[in-house]
């Protein structure tokens, strides 16, 4: 594949949007990332996306969102607050406007850097029913942004339509299946890798791989 433009990853350091940082340095010339402090629960999230992109040698931007955590306090960001989702209801991990917010700053920054394509994690198919993770979403507001800043920019969904256990399995194709589930934060607690493995991302994460190893298993077989 013929490499070229340059691309800005949406990275917290977590399994999706490292296997999106791989997918998007076999595709692009140039790539850099932005991740975003917004009063999240943990600090250990920002220090492994740090870490990750230093270990990578990757740009990494990072910004100030610690705003939403004050026009929209929830679960990702009091630590005081239990993790819980009722029937029929958005969990109270929802953070009202945070991909609306993030991925409109990530168009501004992509403008300044000279980068056409976003690429962001977001799954439709894996998913806890945030709005703001489905294609109907991205779509439009790419739209919006290129309206707004006259541009041609480009936010690229490489897992909408997998789940757990296929995000996996493109981290195996990529080569780098032991890297993300070694070095990676995905759980709500702050505990790297497999994590405490009793929060919901944890037993998302922990499904999805479990998944993936059994068809590896029978595909071997």
């Amino acid at each position: 594949m013929l490499k070229k433009d340059k691309a800005l990853v949406v990275f917290s350091g977590g399994q999706d949007s490292t296997t999106c940082l791989f997918w998007a340095l076999e595709r692009y010339e140039s790539v850099e990332t932005v991740t975003f402090h917004y009063g999240q629960r943990h600090d250990a999230e920002l220090e492994c996306a740090r870490a990750i992109c230093k270990e990578v040698g990757v740009t990494q931007h990072e910004l100030d969102m610690t705003l939403l955590s004050q026009l929209a306090p929830n679960a990702l960001t009091d630590q005081d607050t239990e993790i819980t989702q009722e029937a029929g209801a958005l969990p109270n991990t929802f953070v009202p406007g945070r991909n609306l917010l993030f991925f409109s700053f990530a168009g501004v920054l992509a403008r300044q850097i000279g980068a056409k394509h976003i690429i962001t994690g977001v799954s439709e198919t894996d998913f806890s029913g945030y709005p703001d993770c489905r294609d109907d979403f991205v779509k439009s507001l790419n739209v919006t942004l290129n309206l707004a800043m006259d541009e041609t920019l480009v936010i690229r969904t490489p897992l909408m339509w997998l789940d757990k256990a296929e995000v996996w399995e493109l981290s195996d194709e990529l080569g780098k299946f032991e890297y993300v589930q070694e070095k990676t934060l995905t759980c709500y607690n702050g505990i790297p890798a497999s994590g405490c493995g009793t929060c919901p991302s944890c037993e998302l994460r922990a499904r999805g791989l479990e998944t993936y190893l059994r068809k590896k298993q029978v595909e071997q077989i």
